[in-house]
């Protein structure tokens, strides 16, 4: 008999599991229940729970592990990336509708990157040559030093117009190759949305032409806490024109790419009470066939079972 003290029960934050040494404690522990299985359905985009319910552990046990064929990735909303919206807020780049243009392009970029890191192989790019293109066009951005984080993609985005521009060259595309990435960007408030309408629109033909073989879902946490230097306001201006481009992307762009076998999919996690604030259309409907809402509450008479 092992004394309780002794007993492992894990760790209460479940961003322990994404480490390579406790996988398998997560995979020894999770249970796979129905909101496991819901939330392998396509027409899932939301994960909805309070703080504390489980929502980093379910995307964390599909990242970590190929469950019903389904390729999970994660990512994390960070203070960082709050400040680079500021930046881009300051410069005159971002009046309040364009922060679902922004936060589309930046999922198209994570959802393309993800795919590199799993599938770029060299066949797979010489089959699919407008990805190859992007993945060029990052690499020269980067010097061959691209990670897929979403502070990154935002230095990327910042930078339009050199983006806008590696993009054309490697595309075949008519523009200007001659900037380098330490040119200063001096994007006026014209020519900032038109280079990212460019690039989005240049993510969106490389996805639309590729044939996956698994399902790809891409989860999108952190945005549950608002950090201390981050004025509620503009925190909640940027989490809501997340929200808002979770469901276009999902509802407006990956639903209706053909002839593919893998679908892509981004999922936000994300708390009820920011959830019901972001005023999008039809709430309760998308909250009951776009979410898999975590509710542990139980009646005092079943709570033994």
């Amino acid at each position: 008999m092992i004394p309780f003290t002794k007993l492992n029960l894990g760790f209460a934050n479940a961003e322990n599991y994404r480490k390579r040494e406790n996988k398998e404690l997560l995979s020894k522990y999770f249970v796979r229940d129905e909101f496991l299985e819901r939330l392998l359905d396509h027409n899932v985009y939301f994960l909805v729970g309070e703080k504390g319910t489980g929502k980093t552990a379910y995307s964390t046990y599909l990242r970590n592990n190929d469950y019903r064929k389904k390729k999970a990735f994660t990512y994390d909303v960070r203070q960082t990336e709050y400040q680079k919206f500021l930046e881009l807020k300051r410069l005159g780049h971002l009046p309040l509708s364009q922060y679902s243009e922004v936060w589309r392009t930046l999922l198209l970029i994570l959802s393309a990157s993800s795919i590199l890191q799993e599938s770029g192989t060299p066949e797979f790019l010489r089959k699919f040559t407008k990805l190859n293109a992007i993945k060029k066009a990052i690499d020269e951005f980067y010097d061959n030093a691209f990670a897929p984080e979403i502070v990154k993609i935002l230095s990327f985005m910042e930078s339009s117009e050199i983006a806008a521009s590696l993009i054309a060259k490697y595309s075949g595309v008519e523009g200007n190759t001659k900037l380098t990435k330490k040119t200063e960007t001096n994007d006026s408030n014209t020519t900032f949305p038109t280079n990212l309408l460019g690039i989005r629109q240049s993510f969106e033909a490389a996805l639309e032409s590729l044939n996956l073989q698994q399902d790809q879902i891409i989860f999108i946490d952190g945005i549950d806490v608002r950090p201390s230097d981050i004025a509620y306001a503009d925190y909640f201006q940027c989490v809501q024109g997340l929200i808002g481009a979770v469901w276009e992307i999902n509802n407006d762009f990956f639903a209706d790419i053909r002839d593919s076998k893998g679908r892509i999919r981004v999922v936000l996690l994300v708390r009820p009470d920011i959830f019901l604030r972001t005023g999008l259309h039809n709430l309760n409907t998308k909250l009951r066939d776009n979410s898999v809402f975590l509710n542990w509450s139980t009646a005092d008479k079943d709570y033994r079972s």
